[in-house]
C-alpha cells in the first residue's frame, strides 16, 4: 500500500509539474505577446475585476472540492451534492455580477467595466460545472489527464486573445482568453473525467462538505479580499496604467513560487490526506516536502530579483519597466509562499479548518494596518 501511494506520488508529482510549468510556460509566452500588442492601461482594467472574479470562484467553490479530496469513504452522493451546489452558486454569482456591473465602472470612473464584467463572469460558470470533474482526477492523482487538458485549453485561449489583440480590439483580448480558457476547460474535464451525477442532492453530503469547507471559504474570501485589496486602492487613488504595472509586476513576481507551490500542494494534497491518521509518518513526510519546497523556490525569487531589469526589456519591451522595483519588492514576500501554504495544508489534512481560519484573521489584521499606513507613501511603500 505504502510502496503504491510512493509509486503514485511520484508519478503525480512528475505530471503535476510538467502541467504547472509547461502550461504555464505556453500562457506566459501567450501572455509575453499581449504585452507587447496592448498597454498598461487594458491590464488595469482587467486588474480592477480581478477581485470581483475571484470571491465570486471562491464561494462557488466553496471548499467543496477539498471535502471531496480529503474524504477517505466519499460516496456518489457526495459528489453529486457538490456537483448541484457547484452549478446553484454558479449562476448565482454570475446573476450578481451581471446587476453589480454598472456599480463596479461607477466606482473606478471606467464605463467599459459595465461590459467586461458583464462578459468575463461567463467564465464563473463554465468553471462551476466542472469542479467535481477535477476534485476527482485529483484524488485519483491522474495529473497526466489534467495535462493534457491544461495544455490544450491554454493553447486555445491564447491563440484566440493573440489574434483579437493583433485585429484591435484592445483589452477584448484578455476577456475572450479568460473566457475560452474557463470554457474550454470545463468541456475538456468532462470529456476525460467521465463522470456525470447520478444520484440527487443530499442534505446529508452538504452538511459534511459544507461543514468542512465553509471555514476554507470564509479564510479563502479573506485572503483573496487581502491580496486584491492593493488593486482596489491603487486603480482607485492611482491610474490605471499603474495598477497595469502593479499588475504585471504581481504577475511576474508570483509566477516562479506559484508554480513551484501549485505542483507539489496538488500531489500533496491527496498524498497527505491518505495518511492523516498517521501522525508521525504525516509528520516525516511533510518535512522531507518542506525542504524540497524551500530548496526550489528561495534560488529562483532570488536570481528572478537579480535579473528583473534586463529581463523586463528582453521580454516586455523599455515601456514595461515601471513594473521592476514592483517586482524585486514583492519577490521577497512571495519566497515564503509555498512554506505558507504547505502549513496550510496539513492543517486542512487534519481537518483543522478552524485554524486556519484564525491564522487568516490575525494576518489579515497586521496586513491590512500595514497597508492603510503606506498608502500616502506611493505603490512601493505599499509593497
Amino acid at each position: 500500500m505504502a510502496e503504491s501511494l510512493k509509486h503514485k506520488t511520484i508519478i503525480g508529482t512528475i505530471w503535476s509539474s510538467v502541467d504547472r510549468f509547461a502550461s504555464a510556460g505556453i500562457n506566459f509566452v501567450f501572455g509575453l505577446g499581449l504585452a507587447r500588442l496592448l498597454m498598461p492601461k487594458e491590464y488595469g482594467l482587467i486588474a480592477m475585476i480581478s477581485i470581483f472574479m475571484a470571491i465570486s470562484q471562491s464561494i462557488i467553490d466553496s471548499g467543496f472540492s477539498n471535502a471531496l479530496i480529503r474524504k477517505k469513504n466519499r460516496t456518489e452522493e457526495d459528489n453529486s451534492t457538490a456537483f448541484y451546489f457547484n452549478i446553484v452558486a454558479g449562476l448565482a454569482m454570475y446573476a450578481i455580477m451581471f446587476l453589480l456591473a454598472p456599480f463596479i465602472a461607477m466606482f473606478y470612473n471606467e464605463p467599459i467595466l459595465t461590459s467586461i464584467v458583464r462578459v468575463m463572469a461567463v467564465s464563473l460558470f463554465f468553471g462551476s460545472v466542472s469542479i467535481v470533474q477535477q476534485a476527482m482526477l485529483t484524488v485519483k492523482i491522474d495529473f497526466k489527464t489534467q495535462t493534457k487538458i491544461s495544455l490544450i485549453s491554454v493553447i486555445v485561449s491564447g491563440v484566440i486573445g493573440i489574434v483579437v489583440a493583433y485585429l484591435g480590439y484592445g483589452v477584448w483580448a484578455l476577456v475572450a482568453q479568460a473566457v475560452i480558457a474557463s470554457f474550454t476547460r470545463a468541456m475538456l474535464l468532462w470529456m476525460f473525467a467521465k463522470w456525470k451525477p447520478t444520484t440527487g442532492f443530499s442534505m446529508v453530503s452538504f452538511h459534511y462538505l459544507f461543514g468542512y469547507g465553509s471555514k476554507l471559504l470564509v479564510a479563502g474570501i479573506m485572503e483573496t479580499i487581502y491580496r486584491n485589496l492593493y488593486t482596489i486602492v491603487i486603480g482607485k487613488t492611482f491610474s490605471a496604467s499603474q495598477l497595469g504595472f502593479y499588475s504585471r509586476g504581481e504577475q511576474l513576481s508570483y509566477f516562479p513560487a506559484n508554480n513551484i507551490t501549485g505542483v507539489i500542494q496538488r500531489v500533496t494534497f491527496p498524498v497527505l490526506s491518505e495518511m492523516q491518521d498517521d501522525d508521525e509518518r504525516l509528520k516525516r513526510n511533510f518535512f522531507r516536502i518542506l525542504h524540497l519546497i524551500v530548496y526550489l523556490t528561495f534560488p529562483a525569487m532570488i536570481l528572478l530579483i537579480v535579473i528583473a531589469t534586463p529581463l523586463v526589456k528582453i521580454l516586455l519591451t523599455d515601456k514595461w519597466l515601471g513594473c521592476v522595483p514592483i517586482i524585486q519588492i514583492l519577490s521577497i514576500s512571495f519566497m515564503w509562499l509555498p512554506v505558507h501554504i504547505l502549513n496550510l495544508n496539513l492543517l486542512q489534512v487534519k481537518g483543522r479548518t478552524d485554524l486556519s481560519l484564525k491564522l487568516e484573521i490575525i494576518k489579515k489584521i497586521i496586513g491590512i494596518t500595514l497597508l492603510v499606513a503606506t498608502i500616502p507613501m506611493g505603490i512601493l511603500a505599499m509593497c
